[in-house]
């Protein structure tokens, strides 16, 4: 397996990986959307959180891995509960490729043909979604994403089950999940049914300060001549960004969200004419997971403000006589409501 890169090392991009932890620390948020240039860091810093996440709990046996707390739970573990004291083990936790040329049969699961022709078993073969529960399904390129997959991603994340009924199969497995998609949207639209699933969205840019380029190229190439070397030069603040996802956890249970930063939210929301009350509920849940994140005592106005645009970019409406991007309307709404 080889070493992926370090998320620590990453060279700026803070609002790409400020979205990152926060996802990481409140998966009801939804998922995250990061849109931008080729060659900035999107897959890098997916694929870097892999190696950063905490292990988790989970049934021993269990083709989906369900939190052994959890109250009922799926086919397999109600058969390994009869009776008997159930066995647990820590597992990473999963963050799955969805290709884009992926067929159906792979991302929802099917009959293991082999056993079903060897032995005349119908046995079920977990897919794609089934291996993503408890943990993170990463669509590079999403907005390229064939329609028939699109549709079957928004029922799964709308219901956080898999619903199987064919070649003689009828079960549901949970199949809840951080969806992460990344893209260059000059290369095609998101559709907006499943743009509306993902909690929060940033944009990324190509930099242009000269000495930012020339770290980010540094880094590179001393993590491309020794992987394991450049790893181990970054294991130490790669613990420490783990560590605060573990405290930060911990902590949101006790954070609350009163009702004068609920009501700014709900001001805001209406000032730029976000569509639903996602946007609201976005806004809460990310403010809350990044004052957990800062070890904060009380959510404030100022971890709203931080995390407005991300919540809300990608939920307003197209004002054909506003060419203004998404995120400097928000950003002048927050300026002129919060001033």
């Amino acid at each position: 397996m080889s070493t992926p890169y370090p998320f620590s090392a990453l060279v700026g991009q803070d609002e790409m990986k400020r979205a990152i932890l926060i996802a990481a620390v409140e998966p009801a948020i939804g998922g995250l959307l990061v849109l931008g240039d080729r060659g900035t860091g999107k897959s890098t810093a997916v694929r870097g959180l892999a190696a950063l996440l905490p292990k988790m709990r989970a049934v021993q046996g269990c083709r989906y891995h369900c939190d052994p707390q959890a109250i009922g739970g799926c086919d397999d573990c109600v058969h390994l509960k009869q009776g008997v004291r159930v066995r647990t083990e820590e597992l990473a936790v999963p963050v799955v490729d969805l290709p884009l040329g992926a067929s159906e049969d792979r991302v929802l699961g099917a009959l293991d043909l082999e056993r079903a022709l060897s032995q005349g078993v119908k046995v079920f073969e977990p897919g794609l979604l089934a291996k993503a529960h408890r943990g993170f399904l990463y669509i590079d390129e999403v907005n390229l994403l064939e329609d028939h997959l699109v549709d079957l991603l928004i029922d799964v994340a709308a219901s956080g089950e898999n619903l199987i009924e064919r070649e003689g199969l009828s079960l549901r497995h949970p199949a809840r999940f951080v969806l992460i998609g990344s893209g260059n949207p000059e290369e095609g639209e998101l559709r907006p049914q499943l743009q509306d699933r993902f909690g929060l969205s940033v944009e990324v840019r190509t930099p242009t300060d000269i000495a930012e380029r020339v770290e980010v190229v540094r880094r590179r190439d001393a993590y491309e001549r020794d992987p394991a070397a450049f790893g181990a030069q970054w294991a130490k603040a790669d613990a420490k960004v783990r560590r605060q996802i573990l405290q930060a956890r911990d902590r949101l249970g006790a954070l609350t969200v009163g009702d004068d930063v609920l009501q700014r939210a709900a001001e805001l929301c209406v000032a730029v004419g976000s569509d639903g009350l996602r946007g609201e509920l976005t806004l809460m849940r990310a403010a809350r997971a990044l004052a957990a994140l800062e070890g904060a005592e009380a959510v404030t106005l100022t971890h709203l403000r931080d995390v407005a645009v991300s919540a809300l970019r990608h939920r307003l409406r197209r004002n054909p006589l506003d060419d203004t991007a998404s995120g400097d309307r928000i950003e002048r709404a927050v300026a002129e409501l919060w001033a």
